[in-house]
């Protein structure tokens, strides 16, 4: 995975990608948002101002030649609901209401994304039946199989194989930096995500997590192949000139963005 710019925005850029193909994982930089949420912030759910926001979310979306209104969010609950759009949508706008953690769709006309400041954004996508998904991954997500329904709906809706499928993992917080406690291990042992490969116990009753790992695990376990998963390397907590963490700033910060587009 690479850093690239195009015009004002930097932003980390999967390996694989279809010809025309947009998708990418968002920095923080190159937006107008002031501190904390300098500058790019795209995250609608913040304390930023509401005209940041939208003008930063208009220059992701220009970035590429698309209008904001092609630039597509929900409400993000941490849940393993998703939305599936397979038919043209000529106003997304009633959907970024809805309370789900993936999107899925076939359609060329629409940019999806995740929002994230810590959790896992996870891209997929088929070439051969040019469908692509954004799924947001934190504990909860990876401890209920959120991938795998988002990949077992890209099977049965769209009768993709997974084992064509290309994965990109972007940038969240490393286990190195991240402390979790009984409930969360609970959560993983009555669930999946491979607890046991994925925990290291630093303490009584506190271990440190590796949700990449888990993403990484369960994207293999569901059958896709190793050589078509990237994985972004930066841990947002270490990199505060490149990513918003949610943690390291104690919850007053931005949002980036894993996104993708058809071509």
């Amino acid at each position: 995975m690479k850093l690239v710019r195009n015009g004002k925005l930097s932003y980390l850029q999967p390996s694989g990608l279809i010809d025309g193909m947009v998708a990418g994982f968002s920095t923080r930089n190159g937006g107008v948002s002031r501190a904390p949420y300098n500058s790019l912030n795209l995250g609608l759910n913040t304390e930023d101002q509401l005209a940041n926001v939208e003008g930063n979310r208009s220059t992701l979306a220009r970035s590429f030649d698309l209008q904001p209104n092609q630039l597509l969010t929900v409400k993000q609950v941490h849940s393993k609901d998703l939305l599936i759009i397979d038919e043209p949508n000529y106003d997304l706008s009633h959907f970024l209401s809805l309370e789900v953690d993936a999107i899925i769709t076939n359609q060329p006309d629409v940019m999806i994304g995740v929002l994230v400041a810590d959790c896992f954004p996870v891209l997929l996508w088929n070439q051969k039946k040019s469908v692509i998904a954004a799924v947001h991954v934190g504990w909860r997500g990876a401890a209920d199989g959120i991938l795998q329904k988002a990949i077992s709906s890209m099977e049965g809706h769209f009768d993709c194989d997974a084992a064509d499928l290309q994965a990109a993992i972007g940038p969240g917080i490393g286990a190195h930096k991240y402390e979790v406690d009984r409930p969360v291990r609970d959560a993983f042992r009555q669930g999946s995500g491979f607890w046991n490969e994925i925990s290291s116990e630093v303490s009584l009753g506190h271990w440190q997590l590796d949700i990449a790992l888990s993403c990484r695990l369960q994207l293999e376990k569901l059958g896709l192949k190793v050589q078509n998963i990237d994985q972004a390397e930066e841990c947002t907590c270490c990199h505060p000139e490149l990513l918003f963490s949610y943690r390291r700033d104690n919850g007053k910060t931005g949002r980036q963005m894993g996104f993708i587009k058809l071509p």
